[in-house]
């Protein structure tokens, strides 16, 4: 199985993030504007937190919230869990899994130095799964 780091090199490398004072407005324009269900709430390099559209349907949504005057640091999740580009794919897949979350940042020595989400992982599994078939279909052949 493969590591993080595998899945990265496939990634663009750009980190989306926005500020514990930025509205949630514009953390929906800029997910909307990248097509991404999560940015990284940062500080200069320092994350302070995960916003994502789970985070938007309960914290802002379903407790009438408005979006242009309400603040990352009112709605994020700021008990992040991040792995390392070493980490193994099953193991994210694990703690994705356990902890019902879609995304984790990646970081080493305590810099963020990517994102990855369940898609990501999901893709990657299915790409591997591909190949194992492939091999086994020309050995089978031959």
């Amino acid at each position: 199985m493969k590591t993080v780091q595998f899945i990265l090199n496939q990634k663009p490398d750009v980190l989306y993030s926005v500020t514990k004072d930025s509205s949630v407005y514009n953390a929906l324009e800029l997910m909307m504007d990248k097509n991404i269900s999560a940015l990284l709430v940062m500080d200069g390099e320092e994350l302070q937190g995960i916003f994502t559209e789970r985070d938007y349907a309960r914290k802002v949504i379903l407790q009438g919230k408005a979006s242009k005057t309400t603040s990352m640091a009112e709605v994020m999740t700021d008990s992040v869990i991040t792995v390392t580009p070493s980490q193994q794919v099953e193991h994210c897949m694990a703690i994705m899994t356990e902890k019902h979350i879609r995304h984790l940042p990646v970081a080493e020595n305590g810099k963020i130095v990517g994102f990855i989400s369940i898609g990501d992982l999901v893709r990657h599994v299915i790409e591997d799964q591909k190949s194992t078939i492939e091999h086994l279909q020309s050995y089978i052949s031959s």
